[in-house]
């Protein structure tokens, strides 16, 4: 199984994000994970499009796009045409999921859909086989350096169990306090992606800790 590293620009030096994600591009970053945040469904505002068409300006790394925000679908045509190759949308955010992940793959994007820490994995079951990745959040959605929520090793795999049940080949993508600690059992629980913040942009060696994160996630 191969596991991507998806460093969080969120946990990143805002005064100096182009260098930031250059950082971890050359440290071996597979994908670069960009939380957008809207100020409702999550007490936090971040950025919208406008900061993800800088950073696809600073990287060849595909950007990973997390939509924290009520009305996804008012918002993908500005981040699809920004630069991202994935979008992902909460299942809480939107009446309509299936209309909202219909639109992101009709503009040729991967398109996920995200999970708060009390949402059931039922909740996508009926999804399932129209989607990429999911994304579930070890951490309520928000804030970087939260501590991780252990029950999220048992939901990754409900998730993976729902996926193979469905015969889909959808990526499981993890966020929210993932470290050394815990990267082996989230990929042995079914993770396939691991987004890390402050386990990679709070180092002083970005190379070293993406590969002791892949290291640690596949021994």
């Amino acid at each position: 199984m191969t596991v991507r590293i998806a460093p969080s620009v969120l946990a990143a030096d805002f005064s100096r994000l182009a260098d930031e994600v250059r950082r971890v591009e050359l440290a071996g970053a597979d994908l670069i994970h960009i939380d957008v945040m809207d100020g409702r469904f999550v007490p936090v505002l971040t950025f919208g499009a406008i900061v993800v068409a800088a950073i696809k300006r600073s990287t060849s790394v595909p950007l990973d796009v997390h939509l924290m925000i009520v009305e996804p679908d008012r918002q993908l045509d500005a981040v699809a045409d920004a630069g991202a190759s994935r979008i992902t949308v909460h299942v809480e955010a939107t009446p309509h999921l299936h209309r909202v992940v219909s639109a992101i793959r009709a503009r040729g994007l991967k398109a996920g859909v995200a999970l708060n820490p009390a949402t059931p994995v039922a909740a996508l079951s009926d999804i399932v086989n129209d989607i990429d990745h999911v994304l579930v959040m070890n951490v309520n959605p928000g804030f970087t350096g939260q501590q991780f929520i252990p029950s999220s090793l048992r939901k990754v795999a409900e998730m993976r169990a729902l996926l193979s049940a469905r015969g889909s080949q959808a990526d499981i993508e993890v966020d929210g306090g993932v470290d050394l600690g815990n990267a082996q059992a989230l990929v042995q629980a079914g993770a396939t992606i691991l987004v890390a913040g402050a386990a990679v942009f709070h180092t002083p060696d970005a190379t070293q800790a993406v590969q002791a994160l892949r290291l640690a996630a596949t021994r």
